[in-house]
């Protein structure tokens, strides 16, 4: 969409502070949202003049720093391909003009570093954040197709698939990062102004569930059933899955001998489980109707450990709604193009023959005439183009999956024309494991009694303290928003691909960059709101002016980044960047309570005002974060 025109109060403010020179703006910035987008214009306006070059060169090369200590904005020199960077950076510097934005730049080696002027910051900052409000940081002007404003369907779709578990079985702690990493990059894009389609693919079909239905058979208990569905389902599994585990043993060490496994495939338990998956897929009704017993009952139970989570999903879909002719379709393409091949009743693409020796030899379809994973992926991804036409797709998978999905994507790629078009909109988003849990062995915590675990520990550290347990409306809920909290930002702490052992003792505490931390932080800066009891006007007219000590300034400074870290976050994807800069504003907050009174300011009444507005752009900025993130934001 189009930047939105500057508010008239900050333009005036430049036009005054600039002799009523308008102020240039560069392809990427969109200063009526980003308040460094300001300073990075003016600064890019005068390095042209001096260094004679591009400004789109200059524009992007000016970034923000990790630390204030290293300033404000920093240009790398080398970046605008320039000789002798070095000189180039002092002769620069010593050429830069006075103004009335940024402090004389300092050359340093072959970098250039600027600093606001800190007389002047507060009164463009903590304006744009207090009247943006919620929708401080997220920037919607790419987020159409077209220029056409008219059109309403020149707006981007992205379709997100993520949780994707398997029907029958708890929803456990293994599948806990995929949710999260997945709501967070939803609610990135809905952000960023994309029409985001939440997808949940179960693992609704398949031997797998042939498996536990063979289970069910030898294990089920219709009482058991009754009274605990899904906690019996996983029961059944974990037998099932124990009694299965020597044939499984023998059959992947024959394959790996490169023996005929035609004979192992056809007795046993997994002839059993692809027998009866087999009349599945032929539209046995006795079949089927223990299959939609089993799937209806699971999505209801996730549906509740999602609402606790805050996530939701525009469609519920499934590898049982990938449809036979899609697939006999991308079958027979296959087929016809010489890329898959018949062998034994089976068909399987050979990668070394395609330029991809790393992907090896995949099934797509069983000897039994069975489709399988690869298959119903393949069909999946073309029926989510017919239904969506989305302009890109994204994966939230497991590590593990990267060889099957890196498969998926090539096959599309050599089916070519529309399919190669697919192919160059899907996006593998990946992560580690949550260490020491396995659903086949049974040594799994499920995610709903690790959510009351955390809860019930949150409950007990408030009651400690009693005075302001009494002042909770519902402390209970509270409490269950916590331990969620700590929950998630254990999961995000570090990058995605990192694996991490599931620690309750670390993640409940109230010490260190914690859930806990993070909604205390939040809650205090609502507490100082509630005591110094001004409105939004009131605050809006503060006397930014009075904010000059290096605590305030500092914060102002912080405030100012958060538009950029969420455009270097929609760049990685990694939510760890959102929340190490939440915990970067909530340290530099804590250093400033006592020095920054706000109730009972020895300086008077209008540094009351000026320092809870000040607070309240910190909070509102946090209080963003954190809902991006997928947090609740406490209140108390």
């Amino acid at each position: 969409m189009a930047a939105p025109k500057l508010d008239s109060e900050l333009a005036g403010l430049l036009a005054n502070l600039r002799g009523e020179k308008p102020l240039s703006v560069y392809n990427g910035a969109v200063p009526s949202i980003n308040p460094v987008d300001i300073f990075r214009c003016v600064i890019t306006e005068e390095l042209a003049k001096i260094t004679e070059l591009d400004a789109s060169l200059i524009y992007p090369a000016l970034e923000w720093t990790s630390t204030l200590e290293k300033g404000d904005l920093i240009l790398a020199v080398p970046r605008l391909r320039v000789s002798a960077p070095a000189e180039k950076a002092a002769s620069w510097a010593a050429a830069f003009p006075p103004s009335p934005l940024i402090k004389p730049p300092v050359a340093t080696g072959t970098f250039l570093r600027f600093d606001y002027n800190p007389d002047i910051l507060p009164k463009i900052v903590l304006p744009l954040i207090l009247k943006l409000g919620p929708s401080y940081g997220l920037d919607d002007t790419n987020s159409l197709k077209s220029t056409d404003l008219t059109a309403r369907a020149t707006k981007k779709k992205i379709v997100i698939e993520f949780s994707s578990p398997n029907i029958a079985k708890q929803f456990h702690a293994g599948h806990l990062r995929s949710t999260i990493i997945g709501g967070f990059l939803s609610n990135l894009y809905e952000g960023a102004g994309w029409e985001t389609i939440r997808m949940n693919y179960l693992g609704d079909w398949g031997r797998q569930y042939g498996l536990l239905a063979v289970g069910w058979k030898k294990y089920g208990d219709q009482k058991a059933f009754d009274t605990d569905p899904i906690a019996h389902l996983f029961d059944v599994y974990v037998k099932i899955s124990a009694d299965f585990k020597p044939e499984e043993d023998e059959f992947k060490a024959a394959g790996k001998r490169g023996e005929n496994t035609v004979l192992l495939e056809s007795r046993g338990l997994l002839g059993e489980a692809k027998a009866y998956f087999k009349r599945m897929e032929d539209g046995d009704e006795e079949a089927l109707a223990l299959w939609r017993k089993f799937r209806g009952i699971s999505v209801e139970k996730y549906k509740t450990t999602y609402a606790r989570l805050n996530i939701h999903f525009t469609d519920y879909s499934g590898e049982s709604t990938v449809k036979r002719e899609t697939m006999e379709m991308a079958e027979r393409i296959l087929l016809e193009k010489g890329i898959a091949e018949q062998d034994n009743g089976a068909v399987l693409i050979d990668f070394k023959k395609h330029g991809a020796k790393k992907l090896d030899v995949a099934l797509i379809r069983n000897r039994n005439g069975t489709s399988n994973y690869l298959l119903r992926d393949i069909g999946a991804a073309i029926q989510r183009q017919l239904t969506y036409n989305m302009d890109k797709m994204i994966y939230v998978v497991m590590s593990e999956q990267e060889a099957h999905l890196q498969r998926l994507f090539k096959i599309l790629d050599l089916m070519g024309g529309e399919y190669a078009a697919l192919a160059r909109k899907m996006q593998h988003v990946t992560f580690g494991k949550v260490m020491g849990m396995s659903t086949r062995r049974g040594t799994v915590k499920f995610l709903d009694d690790i959510l009351n675990d955390v809860g019930e520990a949150m409950h007990d550290v408030m009651r400690r303290n009693e005075n302001k347990y009494q002042q909770v409306e519902d402390p209970e809920k509270v409490a269950d928003i916590l331990g969620i909290s700590a929950v998630m930002v254990q999961d995000m702490s570090g990058k995605r691909i990192n694996n991490y052992p599931f620690n309750i003792e670390r993640m409940t505490s109230f010490e260190g960059d914690t859930g806990p931390y993070l909604q205390y932080a939040h809650a205090r800066l609502c507490s100082i709101q509630r005591k110094a009891a001004l409105s939004h006007d009131e605050i809006l007219q503060a006397d930014f002016s009075l904010l000059n000590e290096p605590h305030a300034i500092g914060l102002v400074r912080l405030l100012a980044q958060y538009p950029d870290v969420m455009g270097h976050t929609f760049k990685t994807l990694e939510p760890t960047t959102i929340l190490t800069y939440l915990f970067r504003l909530t340290h530099q907050l804590s250093s400033s309570y006592d020095v920054l009174r706000v109730v009972g300011a020895p300086e008077g009444m209008a540094t009351t005002i000026a320092r809870a507005a000040l607070y309240e752009a910190a909070r509102q900025t946090i209080h963003c974060g954190m809902m991006l993130l997928g947090l609740s934001p406490v209140d108390r």
